[in-house]
């Protein structure tokens, strides 16, 4: 049996079959910090599966959270090999840059949050000297048709975090514009997104001093979780 939910300043650890360890002490690396979220599916075509978000404290991994979640329509795929447009959730380890939201950032936010505007774009076209970055207004070399006029994701992006795919030194069409967002009507063209009320849990939770990252993947097979 696990422990579904934690909230409040109560620390609960997973209760894992046959001794195993607290999920991120089975991954090759959690990015150096004491903060994690991990979202896993079933299996590479799952399009569900959950959230957990993890603090590590005096040498030991304990659940702090955790919530349903969606991934891509078209399921999980590699995160090195993904291409744009696939509507596939790109599997990894990431870095969590910045938070972002159309509504103010929930009390207690310590995250860096960038107050999604009428100008706020993220540039998705791979001929444009802005691909997979935040762009405010549109430049004249990035097409509209090509990016996501956030301010137009009033449910989505209500809340979101930046999830560093592609992002450091982008490779122009493996995709742009991943987020850790807020669900929609249905699965993602890509992001992972959550409720509302878990979005805003973490955005109270997540402390940029303590490094949090995020690992997607699945259970087991080609795509485990655990292999990043």
């Amino acid at each position: 049996m696990r422990t579904a939910l934690v909230t409040g300043s109560l620390i609960v650890t997973a209760l894992l079959p046959h001794g195993q360890p607290p999920l991120p002490d089975r991954l090759a690396d959690t990015g150096g910090g004491s903060q994690l979220i991990t979202a896993v599916a079933a299996a590479p075509g799952s399009t569900t599966g959950r959230v957990v978000w993890w603090e590590r404290l005096a040498g030991h991994w304990f659940e702090k959270g955790s919530t349903e979640a969606r991934f891509g329509s078209k399921g999980l795929t590699d995160g090195a090999t993904r291409v744009q447009g696939t509507n596939t959730t790109p599997t990894g380890l990431y870095a969590l840059p910045y938070a972002f939201g159309i509504r103010r950032a929930p009390a207690g936010t310590k995250y860096t949050y960038r107050p999604v505007t009428r100008n706020s774009w993220w540039c998705q076209d791979i001929a444009s000297a802005s691909y997979n970055r935040w762009v405010e207004p549109l430049p004249a070399d990035c097409a509209a048709g090509e990016s996501e006029h956030l301010v137009t994701y009033a449910r989505q992006y209500a809340h979101g975090m930046v999830i560093a795919y592609n992002y450091d030194q982008p490779v122009r069409g493996r995709g742009a514009g991943i987020f850790l967002h807020v669900n929609g009507k249905g699965a993602t063209a890509g992001c992972v997104s959550v409720p509302l009320e878990a979005m805003r849990a973490i955005l109270r939770w997540a402390d940029p001093v303590r490094k949090p990252h995020i690992a997607i993947g699945t259970e087991s097979g080609d795509l485990a979780i655990t292999r990043y």
